[in-house]
């Protein structure tokens, strides 16, 4: 049985005191048993934010929204994986469409970062999702097949310690989402991708949705049987939002 995970991408959002409110607003309504969660904020805040989350007794894993592939060395701007876990980071989001659109990153970029952040100990979050052009033009496991045998190609125990996201790249931000039954059709293909190297793998992966996840559509959404939980983008920097959502993954 997976255990439902919800994951907070608060992207380029957040202030030192705007942070600590919203910690505060999720410690004082937060589930006695709570669904698995994980909160990514900006680079420059994951220190504050892991010690707001310890002070306020949370079950709450910290995570990045990115990292480099290196090591270590003369990268300026970068931040590496074992950066991010010596700051209490514990997973790591890579290849999220943002990055792949504004940053140019590739399917093979993506699959050095998951390395690098597998090398790290981090459990690294794999975005993979087509843009609507591409769904219009019934490429949409095309897509994500090729996003996601960029990783396969070093087996599929890549996997055993991972988190797959599918966010179709047209409903991020715009309001729309993909219909539950839409979604499922392309976790159920994932899922299957995966299978064919290794079915437990396939089994135990879990695979969350991302795009315009809501209190609203939250419920039939996680009701899908290869929905295993959601990547929440604008509705995570909102208390009631986000413990509504956690509420239907706990259901």
């Amino acid at each position: 049985m997976r255990e439902p995970l919800v994951a907070a991408n608060w992207k380029m959002h957040g202030s030192r005191a705007g942070n600590a409110r919203l910690i505060e607003a999720l410690a004082a309504r937060f589930p006695s048993e709570p669904a698995a969660c994980v909160v990514c904020p900006p680079h420059v805040y994951l220190g504050e934010v892991a010690r707001l989350l310890q002070a306020a007794e949370l079950p709450v894993a910290l995570g990045a929204q990115d990292l480099s592939p290196e090591v270590q060395g003369a990268f300026t701007g970068e931040v590496s994986g074992a950066m991010l876990r010596d700051v209490g980071a514990a997973y790591v989001i890579v290849g999220h469409s943002e990055r792949r659109a504004q940053h140019g990153e590739t399917d093979a970029l993506v699959a050095r970062k998951f390395a690098a952040a597998k090398a790290a100990a981090l459990v690294p979050l794999l975005c993979v999702g087509e843009d609507l052009s591409q769904r219009e033009a019934g490429r949409t496991f095309e897509i994500v097949g090729r996003q996601l045998d960029a990783v396969l190609g070093s087996g599929a125990d890549a996997f055993e310690r991972a988190v797959i996201a599918y966010e179709p790249c047209w409903a991020i931000g715009t309001g729309r989402n993909a219909q539950p039954g839409q979604a499922q059709e392309v976790h159920a293909f994932i899922r299957g991708r995966i299978a064919q190297r290794d079915a437990k793998i396939a089994a135990s992966v879990r695979i969350l949705y991302g795009g315009s996840v809501k209190p609203a559509n939250a419920a039939e959404l996680f009701a899908m049987p290869d929905i295993d939980g959601g990547l929440v983008g604008g509705a995570s920097l909102d208390a009631g939002q986000f413990l509504a959502i956690m509420a239907a993954a706990r259901r």
